[in-house]
């Protein structure tokens, strides 16, 4: 399958509720298991980001509206089976850290309509909880100590990116600090690419591996040619939200192949 195989409209209907929402385990089981959600809790972090921007500037309302509430339930979800699983000391301090700054973004989040003067702090706390989401993933690949648990880290942070450079265009898009925001496109955007070549080239990753990578070399190509338009209009920032949407879709699945060679 190829990109082409993904139209302006293949995620609206689950709008990646059974990629993303289908690990409904009560707590988390693993190791891989730990750093996988961890690793999505960032991904989190930048996707709802994204729809609130989305939804400040009236592109894919209702896919918006969705993702953001389905993103803040699986965010309130996982923080809890992750503080759960934390053990003592600088794991579970920062899964402590990171609840209050969640408790921040959500209240920017939800606590009035979009609007461009809130963008700019609502930016600065995405990435507040961003760094800690980081933190906790990274402590848990420690904790792992086995070279699969980088590749899971990865793997998960490349989901991120896509939402993270999603998060920036529309920000862009809406006049939202737009000189930071076009910096922050162009990092991502060289961390993705290098990070693609590893998971590709990695002596772990299997022939089920690589052809879901493959489909995300597709889905990257969509994306990357969405961001590179600069005529900010009304489709260009609705085909980067739904771009965004299906390479995250592929990476997730990437991330959670890498999860079970873990354990």
């Amino acid at each position: 399958m190829t990109h082409t195989a993904f139209n302006r409209r293949t995620f609206c209907g689950a709008t990646l509720a059974l990629v993303l929402a289908s690990p409904g385990q009560a707590q988390v089981k693993s190791l891989g298991d730990a750093i996988n959600k961890a690793g999505r809790q960032r991904m989190l972090s930048q996707r709802m980001g994204k729809a609130w921007m989305s939804l400040g500037m009236g592109i894919q309302v209702d896919a918006a509206r969705r993702v953001l509430d389905q993103s803040m339930a699986l965010f309130d979800r996982q923080l809890t089976e992750l503080k759960a699983f934390a053990p003592s000391g600088e794991t579970r301090d920062t899964y402590q850290q990171l609840e209050a700054s969640w408790s921040g973004y959500k209240t920017l989040l939800v606590g009035a309509a979009p609007s461009q003067t809130q963008g700019k702090p609502l930016l600065e706390q995405s990435g507040k909880v961003l760094a800690l989401a980081h933190k906790g993933t990274a402590l848990y690949e420690q904790q792992s100590g086995k070279p699969s648990a980088r590749l899971v880290n990865v793997a998960g942070r490349q989901r991120m990116l896509s939402q993270r450079m999603a998060q920036f265009y529309l920000a862009s898009a809406w006049n939202v600090d737009s000189a930071v925001s076009q910096r922050e496109i162009t990092k991502a955007r060289d961390e993705f690419i290098p990070a693609m070549e590893l998971l590709r080239n990695a002596p772990e990753a299997t022939p089920e591996i690589r052809e879901t990578l493959a489909l995300a070399d597709g889905q990257w190509v969509f994306f990357d040619n969405a961001l590179k338009t600069r005529a900010n209009s009304a489709k260009t920032a609705s085909d980067v939200f739904v771009s965004s949407e299906n390479l995250l879709q592929v990476m997730d699945g990437v991330t959670s192949q890498y999860a079970r060679i873990l354990g």
